[in-house]
């Protein structure tokens, strides 16, 4: 089982900044991705910025230049730092975690609100 903490969000205005943490803990692979996904409604959850336990990231086009994923592996925790934030990523962000290389995630946070608006 693994175990996923997610803080941050909040309200912010547009062009504004926030960022989002998730700490993983329990049995985690040494080899896994972990990653930041959001779920408008009425749609499927997106797999919006993630990195593997080596280092590599993929960003959705839409938040490319403006996110940035990080994490520390001796903590298991990645960190989502969003920028220029705009009306429409207003969304409940999900942390997901996978053991593996693949960004299908075995386990989710709770979920966080994240809305931007004047």
């Amino acid at each position: 089982q693994v175990q996923l903490v997610e803080s941050g969000g909040g309200l912010v205005q547009p062009g504004g900044s926030l960022r989002l943490s998730c700490a993983a803990s329990g049995s985690i692979f040494s080899i896994y991705a972990m990653g930041w996904y959001r779920q408008d409604p009425g749609k499927q959850r997106e797999l919006v910025a993630g990195i593997t336990s080596y280092g590599s990231t993929h960003y959705a086009d839409s938040v490319k230049g403006r996110f940035t994923i990080s994490g520390d592996n001796a903590k298991h925790t990645v960190y989502l730092q969003m920028n220029s934030l705009k009306s429409e990523d207003t969304a409940v962000y999900y942390c997901g975690y996978a053991g593996s290389w693949r960004f299908l995630p075995e386990y989710w946070g709770q979920g966080t609100q994240v809305t931007v608006s004047s």
